[in-house]
């Protein structure tokens, strides 16, 4: 069995103080959340990819890249890769430079809009 997270990094508002934290700031949340979850042993961490201003990440290769550089074991996957919406061959391209920097742990999960 394995188990993973999966985030569309939401930037809801906060249930105690109504605040919606920056983009910024909760991309490099989640990053520090996929370290965590490096560090606690979990086997798989997925980010979604969202074209909302409720969600931050639009980019998820990007971000997968950034916690490639931090983690050690855990595996990062897109969760999920819209093709019709992109290039293939530069999703192919991006992936595999974050496969490089994390020396074999990425995946594509691929789907459709």
């Amino acid at each position: 069995m394995e188990l993973g997270i999966t985030t569309f990094v939401e930037t809801t508002p906060d249930v105690h103080t109504g605040k919606v934290v920056s983009h910024a700031e909760r991309i490099r949340e989640v990053v520090d959340e996929i370290v965590l979850a490096d560090e606690v042993g979990l086997d798989v961490f997925g980010v979604g990819e969202h074209h909302r201003k409720d969600y931050a990440c639009s980019a998820p290769a990007v971000l997968l890249a950034a916690a490639a550089s931090r983690t050690k074991q855990i595996r990062l996957t897109s969760a999920v890769t819209v093709l019709s919406s992109d290039d293939p061959v530069r999703v192919y391209e991006q992936f595999t430079t974050v496969d490089a920097i994390s020396n074999g742990r990425v995946e594509i999960m691929a789907g459709r809009g």
